[in-house]
């Protein structure tokens, strides 16, 4: 006789289902979905949770980077080489295009982060996209920890903190007008550490960067950034060389890394089990603008 305790199952597991579970509901309720893929970490988790999801046919939907042009090398040769291996469509929403067009203008900072979104909004309305696949998860950041599952943005792509659907028993309402999206983000639950565990128990693959290497660096603000030819020093700064590694990718002009020796997933696992710093509080310039910056975007069609 079978007993309980043969039922239970992992706390990665029962994540892994959950999301699962969010991807097909998606897929039977909206028309046109695309999944967010940077080649970071958390999009990445996202590819494998659809391939399990839709298996054995192939991720019915396609992947789309808001491109800032400010991108690490090794994360874009990733996303490049990801893509064609999974045979997937990936459009690319592309910020120096839509600068070359007038439709953003570049910051005084230099930091493209804010300007994705115009180019985000209007990717979304170039291909009728009702559906984004977003990897946020609630631990990140405080205005990330508001949002729902299914998040539904306005048909300017706005979205309201004060006004979200319930999401009782796991009850999701993909209702919506035309010109109106759902953002979905099926690691809501998720933490960086359990990402971490997946992707251990998964043995993917990732950029480099994501693991401790030498590179030249400088300190501002209290956090390291790289030099290259998007971060020159400024008066004072000097370059030196540290042992580092991301523990986010994202415009390269305002994502910093975090000194470290954890070359391997199980060394990175127990760094990111003692630190007691989230990973953007860590590791992200654009946040520090003001207290509600993440939320600030997030009201004007972010991620």
């Amino acid at each position: 006789m079978t007993t309980p305790a043969a039922y239970r199952v992992s706390h990665l597991d029962a994540l892994e289902a959950e999301s699962i579970f969010v991807m097909r509901e998606v897929v039977a309720e909206l028309e046109r979905p695309v999944l967010l893929f940077s080649g970071g970490k958390d999009s990445i988790v996202m590819l494998r949770l659809a391939q399990k999801a839709f298996a054995p046919g192939r991720i019915p939907f396609p992947v789309m980077h808001v491109d800032t042009g400010h991108n690490f090398a090794e994360v874009l040769e990733y996303r490049d080489r990801r893509v064609v291996e999974l045979g997937l469509q990936l459009v690319v929403a592309s910020v120096p295009e839509a600068l070359e067009s007038g439709l953003v203008r570049e910051s005084a900072d230099g930091m493209r982060n804010r300007i994705q979104t115009p180019v985000l909004l209007a990717a979304v309305e170039k291909y009728r996209f009702d559906a984004l696949f977003g990897g946020a998860r609630r631990d990140e950041e405080k205005a990330r920890a508001k949002e729902r599952v299914f998040s539904f943005r306005d048909d300017f792509g706005q979205w309201d903190p004060k006004n979200q659907r319930p999401e009782l028993w796991s009850l999701y309402n993909g209702r919506h007008h035309p010109g109106e999206s759902i953002r979905v983000f099926p690691l809501s639950n998720w933490t960086e550490l359990d990402i971490w565990h997946y992707i251990a128990r998964e043995r993917l693959a990732l950029p480099s960067i994501y693991y401790a290497h030498e590179r030249e660096v400088i300190e501002r603000d209290g956090m390291l950034y790289a030099v290259n030819e998007f971060i020159a020093p400024r008066g004072g700064e000097v370059p030196f060389t540290e042992r580092v590694r991301y523990r986010t990718v994202g415009d390269a002009s305002c994502t910093a890394a975090v000194r470290s020796v954890a070359d391997s997933v199980e060394l990175v696992i127990e760094e990111v089990a003692a630190t007691r710093i989230t990973e953007r509080g860590a590791t992200r310039g654009d946040d520090r603008v003001s207290e509600a910056a993440m939320e600030d975007r997030k009201r004007e069609g972010y991620f």
